[in-house]
């Protein structure tokens, strides 16, 4: 099993060791403790799934404490690319972002610990995400940042015209909104 640290601290890439044969595939998707051994001890308390369309773009979504969640994303079928951006005032990276290709194929997971927001887009005809939670949903701590934020300048690698976006993703508060009033 492979841990990668991006730039930003506190981002983990894992990428499982997968076993195949003529039969197809067995790999674990999550062992408490191999990410305990990787320096990790989280609890995960609630699993979610979603299916989307190309093009699709979910985020930037985040829980204020004390419901803040950390999340380890993947990909089921298709593939995203998954974006977590740093909220914790102070941090040396904060206001930046880190994205990595997530899909069925390449089995990758992506890590995110409090005080990031995230998101992804769609980059095949379909894709099916599944993610881990350490704290339960609470639509009351709900934030978000937009998604096009030229002060973040993501690059979501799909057309933004033809992106496919909620009604309330269209409408969240710009970075420097969230500068002002900082959660983390």
């Amino acid at each position: 099993m492979d841990f990668f640290k991006p730039e930003i601290d506190g981002l983990i890439v894992f990428t499982p060791t997968v076993f195949q044969d003529n039969r197809g595939y067995f790999f674990e998707s999550y062992s408490a403790r191999t990410w305990k051994e990787a320096g990790l001890d989280i609890t995960f308390v609630q699993d979610n799934e979603s299916f989307s369309t190309q093009n699709t773009l979910r985020g930037l979504h985040f829980q204020r404490p004390p419901f803040a969640q950390a999340k380890l994303v993947r990909v089921l079928e298709g593939t995203v690319w998954d974006v977590a951006v740093d909220l914790r005032a102070g941090s040396p990276t904060f206001g930046k972002w880190y994205g990595v290709e997530l899909s069925g194929e390449n089995k990758k997971q992506f890590f995110i610990p409090h005080g990031f927001a995230h998101g992804f887009s769609v980059l095949t005809p379909t894709a099916k995400f599944a993610y881990k939670c350490d704290n339960f949903y609470n639509k009351a701590s709900e934030g978000a940042v937009l998604f096009n934020d030229k002060e973040l300048n993501i690059d979501w690698k799909i057309d933004l015209n033809k992106a496919l976006l909620s009604d309330k993703d269209l409408k969240n508060a710009s970075f420097s909104s969230y500068k002002e009033h900082p959660c983390f």
